[in-house]
């Protein structure tokens, strides 16, 4: 997308705007990045909605801060001797934002419909270990499960956000509107204007005030817009921050530019569902070993990211990611090899491979795209054409897999856990964008599933990644850090490894 500066009328206008929102003081203006696809907690896919739904929603338990597990609805729980039971105890006068008690019943009831295969909720997987859920009284949870799991960290998910069942019923999937929408957490729904923000307010039934009296979402799908308008005073977090020399953003923003590890990583996917990447191995493994990573991370990203020969980042619990061997040697040497499996593939300069790339609109998506694709023209002589598309339109046809070619994958952790990088290769599974089917990758994640110790786990779930990269299904590119602009008068905002930042966290100082 291009962008132009503003003329200097329409510029003083949004400073005087500016000026006047931050007068308010008691509304947070937080950057967020696309629309988000959905306000429905059990359906929500991506970060832009779970942004939005820790607001609005609080599970059994929560967590900080600082990501730390603390108590959520559940003032307390406790595991068997087997780690096949899990019992959690509810706080005392538990409400939802419109009032009315909250119980155990209802709870369970709002478990079973995340977990019904009509829902169609995208993390209904990490919860298949879960054999039943039940309420022996109005304040207590049971959870039985047919192998161990660390559930509370699993909880910390949308998908275990207690769902008010009356207002799906009456209202259907029209539920998530302002005046309709009823959640259980520190905000509640005020206002929804699609492709520019959505308002909340403080939840008046929730048993802890936030600090802030309202937050604003906002839709900044562009990074240098978002940029523009952190400049301008319209922002106090951004959701991002644009590609440029991160020695010039540490002059203009100081302490308010925030990079820090992420547990997250960045690819292309490959649709393995049609030709010409299905059949073609040698050419799929041609096109990851044409790109420099080091170019990108160096220049085109350039806050911190590091290059990547794998899907699961550095940093993970108690993992180690394979280094296959393709990733060794140097980065003339890769490209030699990606010329010659390219000639194998039937492809040359007169004869080349046509491409489409397909990414979502942000500015460093496109920078990225652009990268690639001349690594591909210049190494190859492949001949690629960028798609970009809005957000909502990207993911639906990315998960269709009918028109798509290469495209912008990558993953955000939502549990430190490996598994959680490698079920998107799982046949199948809700997330599989690319239609990797291997019966020996998906017999490795049911061996780690069954493991009697956490060192046979890893194990397991390390030569499921090795023969996934093996494979060439991907193309990897980066392991993410997480980048925000942080206004000097926003308080409580610290880093961790999930990126994770409740609103009632945050605190405005005058």
């Amino acid at each position: 997308m291009l962008t132009r500066a503003l003329p200097s009328g329409v510029l003083l206008a949004a400073l005087l705007c500016s000026g006047a929102v931050m007068a308010g003081a008691g509304r947070l203006e937080r950057g967020n990045g696309p629309e988000p696809s959905t306000l429905d907690a059990h359906r929500c896919p991506e970060v832009a909605c779970a942004n939005i739904l820790r607001d609005l929603y609080e599970g059994l338990v929560a967590e900080d801060g600082a990501g730390r597990l603390i108590p959520g609805m559940a003032e307390s729980w406790e595991v068997s001797a087997d780690g096949r039971t899990w019992t959690f105890r509810l706080r005392e006068g538990l409400r939802w934002s419109n009032g009315e008690p909250l119980d155990a019943g209802q709870i369970v009831a709002s478990f079973r419909r995340a977990l019904e295969p009509a829902t169609a909720a995208p993390y209904a997987h990490h919860f298949e270990a879960v054999g039943d859920i039940a309420a022996p009284d109005p304040r207590t949870v049971v959870f039985r499960l047919e192998r161990s799991l660390d559930l509370p960290r699993l909880l910390l998910l949308p998908i275990a956000y207690p769902v008010y069942l009356p207002a799906l019923e009456q209202y259907g999937a029209r539920h998530t509107r302002p005046g309709r929408l009823v959640g259980n957490g520190a905000y509640r729904l005020k206002d929804w204007l699609p492709q520019a923000h959505v308002q909340l307010e403080r939840n008046p039934y929730f048993r802890e005030p936030a600090p802030i009296a309202e937050v604003r979402f906002h839709v900044t799908e562009d990074a240098a817009s978002e940029l523009r308008r952190f400049e301008a005073g319209d922002l106090h977090i951004t959701e991002t921050v644009p590609p440029q020399p991160l020695a010039s953003l540490r002059e203009r923003f100081g302490e308010q530019l925030r990079i820090s590890p992420y547990l997250g990583s960045f690819w292309l996917g490959l649709n393995l569902r049609r030709p010409p990447l299905r059949d073609e191995p040698l050419l799929r493994e041609a096109l990851s070993l044409a790109v420099d990573r080091d170019i990108l991370t160096r220049h085109v990203t350039g806050l911190g990211e590091t290059p990547a020969f794998g899907v699961v980042p550095p940093g993970i619990a108690g993992y180690e990611p394979p280094s296959p061997g393709w990733a060794q040697g140097t980065q003339a040497e890769r490209e030699a090899r990606a010329r010659a499996l390219y000639a194998q593939a039937g492809y040359s300069r007169e004869r080349p491979l046509e491409l489409e790339l397909r990414y979502n609109t942000s500015t460093p998506h496109r920078r990225l795209a652009l990268a690639v694709a001349a690594m591909w023209r210049e190494v190859l002589g492949a001949r690629v054409t960028l798609r970009n598309e809005e957000w909502k339109v990207f993911v639906g046809n990315r998960r269709q897999g009918v028109i798509t070619q290469a495209f912008r994958g990558g993953w955000i952790a939502d549990v430190d856990d490996a598994r959680d990088f490698l079920q998107l290769f799982q046949s199948g599974g809700a997330n599989n964008w690319s239609g990797f089917a291997d019966p020996g990758f998906d017999a490795l994640l049911a061996q780690a599933d069954a493991a009697a110790t956490l060192e046979e786990r890893a194990a397991a779930l390390q030569a499921a990644e090795a023969r996934l990269l093996q494979a060439h299904a991907l193309v990897p590119l980066y392991f993410y850090t997480s980048k925000h602009l942080v206004r000097p008068e926003v308080e409580g905002f610290e880093a961790n490894p999930l990126d994770r930042h409740p609103s009632r966290f945050l605190r405005l100082r005058d």
